[in-house]
């Protein structure tokens, strides 16, 4: 299948699919005419990449757990490459979320000031 039949199949933009190409996630073949031709696992591969996408994970990430991701089913095959990348993005995520809980208080209290400020002048 042609770039567009892909695109029809899995709603992924042609311009995604290339980028996904360039980031060494979908390795499409040529025909002669030099038009990427697309099979049917391709489409399943863009299902994942989509979905790992969404967990958050980078194209860097994506490409160093493909391998480890043969199939459409959840999760990956145990390897050298599948725990290690998850469980840093779990951390760095962890990080994050802490860090925007601490500002969410600070934000809180600042809010919480500004409404006792308006209580007094009214009062």
């Amino acid at each position: 299948m042609r770039i567009g039949e892909l695109e029809r199949l899995t709603g992924v933009p042609r311009r995604l699919l290339r980028y996904y190409e360039e980031q060494g996630l979908l390795h499409p073949e040529r025909d002669s005419s030099g038009y990427r031709v697309y099979t049917g696992e391709q489409v399943a591969l863009v299902g994942r990449i989509r979905e790992l996408l969404a967990a958050g994970l980078n194209t860097e990430t994506i490409r160093g757990l493909l391998p480890c991701a043969p199939d459409a089913e959840p999760g990956f095959i145990p390897c050298s490459r599948s725990l290690e990348p998850l469980n840093a993005n779990l951390m760095e995520m962890d990080a994050q979320i802490a860090a925007l809980v601490h500002r969410r208080e600070r934000l809180a209290g600042l809010k919480d000031a500004t409404e006792a400020r308006l209580e007094r002048q009214r009062a």
